[in-house]
């Protein structure tokens, strides 16, 4: 039910995003306590500002009202991903090679399932991390989740 929700939300928004030049980052539909949140993250050149969220959940909003595609009460969330994106599709990659990156794995690769480090690269099929002096080359398809990670 999630992922048909998730993609119902995604054919609604996506031709306002990309009349006005925004990027679908993420969306969520989940539950927590007693309440369900559809939360869609977006982004565009430059960051994205609390009018951009505004206008974004203004239209999403009409357009659910229209579709009534979700049978349960909900909170919508519209807002950036934040300092800590995560990476989703090949371009999220492409994008933060050069960054500080938090990455797990289905299973152990060089009995690690946690790696944070640098992005070195990225080629679809292989993601490489480095870890101090060590480099990593993480098979893409066993990465479990990716993000930006912030260092202190």
């Amino acid at each position: 039910m999630s992922n048909q929700i998730k993609s119902t939300v995604e054919a609604l928004v996506r031709p306002y995003l990309d009349e006005n030049r925004f990027e679908l980052v993420d969306i969520e539909y989940v539950k927590e306590g007693g309440n369900w949140f559809l939360r869609v993250y977006v982004d565009k050149e430059g960051g994205i500002d609390i009018d951009d969220c505004g206008r974004i959940s203004e239209y999403l909003s009409g357009k659910l009202d229209e579709t009534d595609p979700i049978p349960d009460a909900y909170f919508l969330e519209v807002s950036s991903p934040g300092a800590e994106r995560p990476l989703k599709k090949p371009q999220d990659y492409e994008r933060a090679v050069g960054q500080h990156v938090f990455i797990t794995t289905y299973e152990p690769i060089d009995g690690l399932k946690e790696f944070e480090g640098t992005l070195r690269s990225f080629d679809e099929k292989t993601v490489e991390v480095e870890i101090g002096k060590k480099k990593h080359s993480l098979p893409f398809d066993k990465v479990a989740s990716a993000r930006l990670a912030i260092l202190f």
